[in-house]
Parts: structure tokens; sequence; C-alpha cells
């Protein structure tokens, strides 16, 4: 799938490319990634005009992870931030978008099996989640 690369999407691939460096030991580490991914959230933060829009959310919520992967145990979250955000650069799947979706104050029908399962098994869309959800 080809998707209309708009300056999201080339957020998106630079994360990946600095969490690529991250993980194979580049000499500046994680810092870049966190720095891009704050200017990031900042950025859609002034765009949307308040945290609790949708792609506002995404951002932060990457942006947390990162920084809680900086505490040794929880290390491994690099690695699940790169297969989610390579998902989501090469065919728009972004499973942290569909995950917050589901939030509470993100949904407005109950949550159930059948919605999880309609929400992470959907094929991959432009706006990274299933129609009828916000997308990032």
């Amino acid at each position: 799938m080809m998707r209309n690369r708009d300056l999201g999407w080339w957020y998106w691939l630079a994360t990946d490319v600095l969490l690529v460096n991250g993980l194979a030991g580049w000499p500046g580490g994680f810092a870049p990634v966190i720095a891009l991914v704050a200017v990031q959230a900042g950025h859609y933060l002034h765009r949307e005009g308040r945290p609790s829009a949708f792609p506002v959310q995404v951002r932060i919520g990457y942006l947390g992870l990162l920084l809680a992967a900086q505490w040794d145990p929880l290390y491994f979250l690099y690695w699940v931030q790169l297969a989610g955000t390579t998902a989501m650069v090469a065919f728009d799947y972004c499973p942290l978008a569909r995950f917050l979706s589901l939030m509470p104050w993100n949904r407005q029908q109950p949550l159930s099996a059948r919605l999880v399962l309609r929400t992470f098994l959907a094929p991959p869309v432009e706006g990274s989640v299933p129609q009828g959800l916000p997308s990032a």
C-alpha cells in the first residue's frame, strides 16, 4: 500500500531511522529519537490545539514509551516500538493508534472482544485505524 506521504509519514520515517540507529548502538543513542518525537508531539499539539486530539495522544503515548524504555528492564519496548513504527511506515498500520482507539475516552461503544478483534485485525487504512474510530 502506498500512502499519501504527508508530514506525519515523514516524521514516522525519521523516527524509525533514528530508532534503528539507537538500537544499533549509534553514539547519539536514543536522545535524537526522543527529541524528534517530542518536537512531533509539540507540532501536533500546536496544530490540533488540544492534547486530547487523537494524533496528539498517539505521539504523547509514543514519547512515554520511549522514556519508559530508558529504564533497563523496559529496554525491550524499543524493539516493540521499532516493529510498530516500521508497520506504520511500510503498511500504514499503527498498533499504538489502534490500542489508543480502544481507550474509554476514544470510543463510544462498549469494550468487547469483537471490538478488540475488529480494531486489531482490520486491514491497514490511511490514518492507521479502521473507519469509525479516531485516526492518527
